[in-house]
């Protein structure tokens, strides 16, 4: 039985990303970067206005104040979006908006609330208050200059940076493909939601939990039908699969019970076991194959367990096919509301919720077939054998909310 590191280990170190592809910008979120990228401009690409005001030299306004105005004269408008050949000179102004070019000759832009019309001059404006150089000013290049690191590789597409990429004129990108993910769930207890439970009989859940957690991360995930327990059709059902997809992955039949066909029906198809126990709660029965070159994460069946070790072993793996440079889950320390206690001899990831204040409690009982409080959970605590954390105790919480 391997320690959750040596799994991890094993399982990293026979992924590598699948084939880059380019698309546009508008479509690259959440994805990730397969080519470092740069700017091909300064940022902003010219000297402009920060506000509406008026383009002045500062100089002639050191001794300006509400009390004592200073006179300049209006030398014509500078809007936003063209260009002009407008220069300030000593004793005059011009009228500018945000974003609009910097006239020559100007050194400064004084906001408008600090300013009013000549009441005796309609080409004169009195200004209320001095202005220091270069002050409402957006230099040319004061962002980002030409050249400048934009995004490297294996760091993902957020809006933000979509935004930055888009503002130095990028509009189409080198990403790594999204992994297709098949999914299967292995039971002839299960029914799909909206039919009838017949007696010993429940429904399965974990196709649709599997898929939001595999959108989150940025992979496609295709469903298949409920594969019943027996060898044959789990042998169809993985061949299928195997064939259309990246990676499956398996719910149920992983553990040693006769009806457990997955590991025997992978192997009979020509995949390779790497490994099916991991030392851990929930999730101990864990597969990890290959077959060709596309990979097998069988999970347990039970809900909670399949979410646990989906989130621990099969997501960091799914993560590095995309070409992600950091594949470990966001991790942030918490402070318990009420003790976390571990009697058994396996560390277990416990569930907690953590409010806005950083506080972490128990989302409720830990038992691995308690549904309700893994939905109330938005992380986990690694609590080792035999330890109690007290109320009080500085935790890490793995988020995936």
């Amino acid at each position: 039985m391997l320690s959750l590191e040596a799994a991890l280990e094993k399982i990293l170190g026979g992924v590598q990303p699948l084939p880059d592809e380019i698309i546009p910008l508008g479509e690259a979120f959440g994805r990730f970067a397969a080519k470092s990228l740069n700017s091909a401009i300064d940022l902003p690409p010219a000297d402009n206005s920060a506000m509406d005001g008026y383009a002045v030299q500062s100089a002639d306004l050191v001794s300006a104040s509400a009390e004592t105005p200073v006179a300049l004269s209006l030398s014509g408008s500078s809007p936003a979006g063209t260009s002009h050949d407008h220069i300030v000179r000593g004793g005059h102004c011009i009228r500018i908006f945000t974003g609009a070019l910097l006239p020559r000759g100007a050194d400064a832009v004084i906001m408008q609330e600090d300013t009013k019309p000549n009441p005796d001059r309609s080409d004169q404006v009195l200004f209320l208050d001095k202005v220091c150089p270069w002050e409402n000013i957006r230099l040319r290049g004061e962002d980002l200059k030409q050249g400048a690191d934009l995004i490297h590789t294996g760091e993902k597409f957020t809006a933000p940076r979509l935004n930055l990429l888009a503002a130095t004129g990028m509009h189409r990108v080198r990403v790594f493909r999204q992994p297709v993910i098949g999914l299967l769930a292995t039971g002839d207890e299960l029914r799909k939601p909206g039919n009838p439970l017949d007696p010993g009989t429940i429904y399965e859940s974990n196709q649709v939990s599997l898929s939001a957690f595999l959108r989150q991360i940025g992979a496609v995930p295709k469903i298949y039908s409920l594969v019943p327990d027996s060898l044959e059709p789990t042998c169809a059902a993985l061949q299928t699969a195997l064939n259309e997809c990246d990676a499956i992955i398996t719910t149920g039949g992983v553990s040693v019970g006769e009806l457990d066909w997955v590991k025997m029906a992978f192997e009979k198809i020509g995949g390779r076991l790497d490994f099916w126990k991991v030392e851990m709660r929930p999730g101990k029965p864990f597969v990890f194959g290959r077959w060709k070159e596309k990979f097998l994460f069988g999970l347990p069946g039970n809900p909670v367990s399949a979410m646990v070790t989906f989130f621990l072993l099969a997501r960091p793996a799914l993560l590095k096919m995309q070409g992600a440079k950091d594949t470990s889950p966001m991790t942030h320390p918490a402070i318990l509301a009420e003790p976390l206690a571990n009697n058994g001899d396996r560390r277990h990831f416990m569930r907690v919720s953590v409010d806005a204040k950083g506080q972490a409690k128990s989302s409720g009982v830990q038992a691995a077939h308690i549904l309700s409080a893994m939905s109330q959970a938005n992380g986990l605590v690694d609590v080792p054998p035999q330890t109690t954390l007290p109320t009080g105790a500085t935790v890490q919480v793995m988020r995936w909310d």
